[in-house]
């Protein structure tokens, strides 16, 4: 298969781009750091720096792509608010780096798509999508954009024949994570995520979510009524 995956410098997408290449697949790596980017050619990882908050120079870069089986959009960032001050210049930076990028990303992959095999749009979120999470304010409004913006693309582009999954995960080791201050339950490694997100894109699952006792509780408690997620989530804070 001939593979685009954005944030492929660091944690889950770089782990994908080593694992698909490493089974034979052309990988094309997208990200911002040289170094690591010089580190992943040497492999023979196709390799490219793309702002992809920059759209023009997203499309041009994307313009020059002919055809993608699959395409993982995995580049994103993570912020908190901590309440009394609610930074709106942090929620526009989010929302910067996890959704518009996103859609920069999907402007550019959808022609190259179209002339693919069995053509898969994957796009990378997060279970803090599920339910608001103290502190999530911005995290959690751009991974339910994410989510809303796949769910939507799935319905319209399957007449296309492109199916559109969206990856879910908890809680997994990497350097965006290692700034996180608290206790990170059901923490998994970029290893295990890269299997389960393989393991799902193989299976054409339109959900992948992971590690299950994590997002599988995370979806119960979501189907509670949102009075006694909040009574809940209160006691948590306090």
């Amino acid at each position: 298969m001939k593979i685009l995956i954005t944030g492929a410098t660091s944690g889950i997408g770089r782990q994908l781009a080593l694992d698909y290449h490493a089974v034979g697949h052309e990988v094309w790596a997208l990200g911002r750091s040289p170094a690591a980017l010089a580190e992943l050619e040497t492999l023979g990882i196709h390799c490219a720096q793309v702002d992809l908050e920059d759209r023009e120079a997203t499309l041009e870069w994307f313009a020059g792509l002919e055809t993608l089986d699959l395409a993982i959009l995995s580049a994103g960032n993570c912020e908190y608010i901590d309440l009394p001050a609610f930074d709106s210049a942090l929620v526009a930076r989010v929302m910067r780096a996890n959704v518009e990028s996103l859609a920069h990303s999907i402007e550019g992959v959808l022609p190259a798509l179209r002339h693919g095999r069995n053509p898969h749009l994957v796009g990378i979120g997060s279970s803090a999508s599920y339910l608001p999470l103290p502190r999530a304010e911005a995290y959690g409004a751009s991974k339910a954009a994410v989510a809303y913006m796949l769910d939507t693309l799935r319905i319209g582009l399957a007449a296309e024949g492109i199916r559109v999954s969206h990856v879910a995960p908890g809680f997994v080791k990497t350097p965006l994570t290692d700034r996180n201050d608290f206790p990170m339950p059901c923490l998994v490694t970029v290893e295990q995520a890269s299997r389960a997100i393989r393991k799902g894109i193989a299976g054409g699952k339109k959900e992948i979510h992971f590690p299950k006792r994590f997002t599988g509780t995370m979806k119960l408690l979501s189907v509670l009524p949102r009075s006694v997620w909040l009574a809940l989530a209160r006691k948590m804070v306090r």
